[in-house]
């Protein structure tokens, strides 16, 4: 008797097999991945450490420029929607490799353009191709993966993005302290092309993915799962406060350093971004201690990390805000790292569909981002970094509250057996 696809699907997920670590298949893949993701956030946020010359270029306000991020992640955004349940359907590495491949085409032509409206427009467009990896990587390792495993190469994979989110915005910066912006963009781009190649060469091809059916009556059914379960629902709230207040923060710092007392160039105050090292080594940590101690513990203590470098923040004091940020991003992405690898631990648990899941999550993380980024630089015109740093609280401390509460629930159903 043939089995069900949701049987098969149960088989594929159910702890035998998957690629564990000293195999050269997880050796590849962990490498491919984190690749994978230093070019999505590298090309994602370049133009972040370039705001204030934007401004100047295009002769817009600095509510304006932000935009320019803005349009990019509200287009991933929505390219999530699409890009999770047709990953369900047709696999998970053909969307993968299509997205970094023609995102980072993408990227060499965003530099180029004179117009700001057609820059806006190709950022969304960006943003909507780039959609492609993050909506698919974190199911891709949840199934070619040894569940023990799991929370360990997914920290990896955070920890590229947290490598490509600085090397795009520092690359841009020091190359358009030299040669202008749009050189800076265009590197950027190189980069993205690059690590798109090595990606389709190193990337071992899905053995455990089951196909789901693609009716529309069953694509739905399968959302209303990954869309009902309040847990579920928990952590996209937490991760859309999270992402909000994140990018918020590096949306204004540029403008906060090139202005007194500080008077940084672009180039220089981009140095500020290396501060990302730190969050790849703390989603790497963080996902180790998630298998020993539990996600929720350690989500909430990302949190707490966070709060407590944004508090840091506050003085004009370069060193001081440094030290800072750096504890702000470690606790951004030791908290990231491991809600991310819940959300598909827990869609396994309840049989919905991790691709599905792990969209909507990302979809979360991007609308938060594209809400709370757009409101960052009006509110920097408007009562500048204590004004900020109040928003961006705000946003974390209802992040930490849903991140306790869901602790509560997973301490008792673990006890509960």
């Amino acid at each position: 008797m043939s089995s069900s696809p949701e049987d098969r699907r149960s088989t594929a997920r159910d702890g035998r097999g998957g690629h564990r670590p000293g195999d050269p298949g997880f050796t590849r893949l962990r490498i491919a991945l984190f690749l994978a993701g230093v070019a999505t956030f590298a090309l994602l946020y370049a133009p972040q450490a370039v705001l204030p010359e934007l401004t100047t270029a295009f002769a817009v306000t600095p509510g304006q420029a932000a935009l320019v991020i803005s349009a990019a992640t509200l287009g991933l955004g929505v390219g999530l929607l699409v890009a999770g349940p047709l990953s369900d359907v047709v696999g998970r590495t053909r969307p993968m490799l299509v997205s970094l491949v023609v995102s980072g085409a993408l990227g060499l032509a965003v530099g180029l353009v004179g117009d700001w409206n057609l820059l806006l427009v190709l950022r969304a467009v960006q943003g909507f191709t780039l959609a492609g990896l993050p909506a698919v990587a974190t199911a891709y390792l949840r199934e070619e993966v040894h569940p023990h495993h799991v929370s360990r190469a997914t920290g990896l994979y955070i920890g590229g993005n947290a490598l490509g989110g600085m090397s795009g915005r520092l690359v841009t910066g020091l190359v358009a302290d030299l040669w202008g912006w749009r050189s800076g963009l265009v590197a950027i781009g190189v980069v993205g092309v690059a690590c798109a190649v090595a990606t389709v060469v190193l990337l071992p091809r899905s053995t455990r993915f089951v196909a789901a059916e693609a009716s529309a009556r069953a694509v739905l059914v399968r959302a209303r799962k990954a869309a009902s379960d309040p847990v579920l629902w928990g952590l996209y709230v937490v991760v859309g406060c999270l992402m909000g207040g994140f990018v918020s923060v590096y949306n204004v710092l540029g403008f906060r350093l090139v202005q007194s007392p500080f008077n940084l160039s672009v180039g220089v105050a981009s140095l500020v971004f290396t501060s990302y090292v730190m969050g790849s080594v703390a989603s790497s940590t963080a996902g180790r201690l998630a298998d020993r101690i539990g996600p929720p513990t350690v989500v909430s203590v990302g949190v707490l990390l966070g709060c407590l470098g944004l508090a840091v923040t506050m003085p004009d004091r370069l060193w001081v805000i440094i030290v800072g940020l750096v504890l702000f991003t470690a606790g951004f992405f030791a908290a990231h790292g491991v809600a991310s690898a819940w959300v598909t631990s827990r869609a396994a648990r309840i049989g919905a569909p991790i691709g599905q899941a792990a969209s909507f999550y990302l979809t979360s993380y991007y609308v938060g981002s594209s809400v709370a980024g757009a409101f960052s630089g009006s509110v920097w015109s408007a009562a500048r970094w204590p004004g900020l740093v109040a928003m961006v609280g705000a946003l974390w401390l209802v992040a930490l509250a849903i991140a306790v509460v869901l602790g509560v629930v997973f301490v008792r159903r673990r006890a509960a057996g």
